[in-house]
């Protein structure tokens, strides 16, 4: 395995549950600036990978990097901090905070960042107008539809242009437009340089990547 290249590697991987075993000796990897899609069939290991990429789980065996950098055996701190600063979220329960504002939402992505106070209302209208919600930054979200919530939910991600993008089944609980609209900024992202990893059912979805990885009895890649 290379770690001069930038983007994610995964090596040797296993995961199973009691006897039941998901994956083993699972290879691939997903430079920057790439959609890789996560297909097959319910209970094959979708979410459960990406839990393991986000360091929400741990594999049984095998090795994960990042931009060359080891994380594989992290303690709990530097989990933390590497998904604070490295890692966005995009799930199709959109995880807003429903009674806040979308700019209290918004607030969550620059949080720990080091930004120019002074830059962050033009940061977040730029970020809006891009997901096609300017001038919206004062509404309540509880008020804003499904689409209109993944579409903050994808301007916080903008926002914070992490290095890796998880996203499980992000356009599930979306009409055609409204999944359009996500897969374009999901793209958006990729072009920014993030890696873009996104579990999905919908082949219009896994068709818009550039790679697929297709979990099973056995996990392939297809083109």
């Amino acid at each position: 395995m290379s770690t001069n290249t930038a983007g994610l590697s995964v090596t040797g991987a296993a995961k199973a549950f009691g006897p039941r075993r998901l994956w083993s000796e699972l290879t691939f990897t997903a430079p920057r600036g790439t959609m890789l899609s996560l297909t097959g069939p319910s209970g094959s290991g979708k979410t459960t990978l990406l839990n393991c990429l986000g360091l929400l789980e741990d594999f049984d065996d095998g090795e994960l990097t990042l931009d060359g950098e080891p994380l594989t055996g992290l303690n709990a701190r530097r989990r933390r901090l590497h998904r604070r600063d490295s890692l966005g979220y995009l799930f199709q329960n959109y995880a807003l905070i429903d009674n806040a504002t979308v700019r209290e939402n918004l607030d969550v992505a620059v949080g720990k960042l080091t930004w120019n106070r002074r830059r962050v209302p033009a940061a977040y209208e730029e970020a809006l107008e891009r997901v096609g919600m300017s001038g919206r930054a004062n509404e309540p979200v509880f008020r804003l539809s499904g689409g209109e919530q993944q579409r903050i939910a994808m301007a916080r991600l903008l926002l914070k242009n992490p290095r890796l993008v998880l996203a499980d089944e992000p356009t599930g609980a979306l009409d055609a437009d409204n999944a359009t609209v996500v897969v374009g900024l999901l793209r958006l992202l990729a072009d920014q340089g993030s890696v873009v990893v996104v579990a999905t059912h919908n082949p219009d979805v896994a068709d818009a990547c550039d790679d697929r990885l297709v979990l099973g009895q056995v996990a392939r890649h297809a083109a």
